[in-house]
């Protein structure tokens, strides 16, 4: 059930951020001369207010100190002025990144329970740093400000079977490239004692790419149907291009090597388009290398 929530809440993490900033940034001053906890507070006071199951709410100096009390539903902690929160992802994270920023799930020191915090910065007219607001959610309620609507939830559906449909037409076509590379070894009778190098490239040709094919369809069924990547890397680039684009690379390289070693034994003078396998795989890892660095870049902003 945990493990779902979670999940839940990582595909409209967007979403409840971006409702998040949007409550912030209705009710927060921001950027204006002489900002104080006077100004901030009732105006804390009022999100919580809107929210309708808000664990807390507090703001935090330009260190990371608590100069507010908590203010829970039921009561106000004076205790917890002064508590240093400079540690917290809520804070540093915050201050980092210049903006709105909301956090990964985690357990609640007021209930105990799977919570997430809304945090934003506030800056006076200079642009420097003077607070830090902070509000904290359960879980469950982040889900449902996040929740997907029904045609949302109908196209997610939709979308699984679809690629579940594709990712298993995938590995049917790699069990058949599979048994063929097997086959060959038989047809062209290939043993210790007696083998033909064509004949195994050929068998081991068919072999690299029903790897290949395998590996793609593998990543399609985790990422696309159950999801695990959002679980254990929420931030991360979109590993479907990536696993494939790998795997194109990995089977271009033995290409490459195995015609060297043909032409080596062949026809040297041939070696020559070996070696325009070989810088194009050199592009390709270039160019993966740069998709991974963007397309993190991208998510991070």
């Amino acid at each position: 059930m945990v493990a779902h929530d979670i999940q839940l809440y990582a595909e409209g993490r967007t979403k409840a951020r971006a409702y998040f900033c949007y409550l912030f940034s209705k009710n927060i001053p921001n950027r204006l001369p002489s900002i104080t906890r006077e100004m901030i507070i009732p105006r804390l006071l009022k999100i919580k207010a809107e929210l309708e199951h808000c664990e807390g709410v507090y703001l935090l100096d330009e260190k990371g100190v608590q100069v507010s009390p908590t203010f829970e539903p039921e009561k106000q902690v004076d205790d917890d002025i002064g508590k240093i929160r400079a540690d917290r992802a809520y804070y540093y994270r915050a201050v980092r990144e210049e903006r709105c920023t909301l956090t990964d799930p985690y357990p609640s020191l007021i209930t105990g329970d799977l919570t997430v915090t809304a945090s934003a910065p506030i800056f006076n007219e200079k642009g420097e740093l003077k607070y830090v607001a902070c509000i904290d959610v359960p879980l469950a309620e982040a889900i449902k400000i996040a929740h997907p609507t029904t045609m949302d939830h109908l196209f997610s559906e939709f979308f699984k079977v679809a690629y579940g449909a594709f990712a298993f037409a995938l590995i049917a076509v790699a069990v058949l490239l599979f048994f063929k590379g097997i086959q060959s070894f038989f047809v062209y009778e290939i043993t210790p004692d007696k083998f033909k190098i064509k004949d195994m490239f050929e068998a081991t040709i068919l072999l690299t790419l029903s790897l290949a094919i395998f590996d793609l369809s593998k990543t399609l069924i985790e990422e696309e149907i159950l999801g695990r990547h959002k679980e254990h890397n929420i931030s991360g680039p979109h590993k479907t291009m990536v696993r494939f684009l790998g795997s194109i690379i990995i089977a271009l390289s033995i290409e490459a090597l195995m015609l060297v070693f043909k032409f080596a034994i062949i026809d040297p003078n041939k070696l020559i388009y070996a070696m325009y396998i070989v810088i194009g795989v050199a592009f390709l890892l270039i160019s993966l290398a740069v998709y991974i660095k963007f397309t993190k870049l991208k998510i991070d902003e």
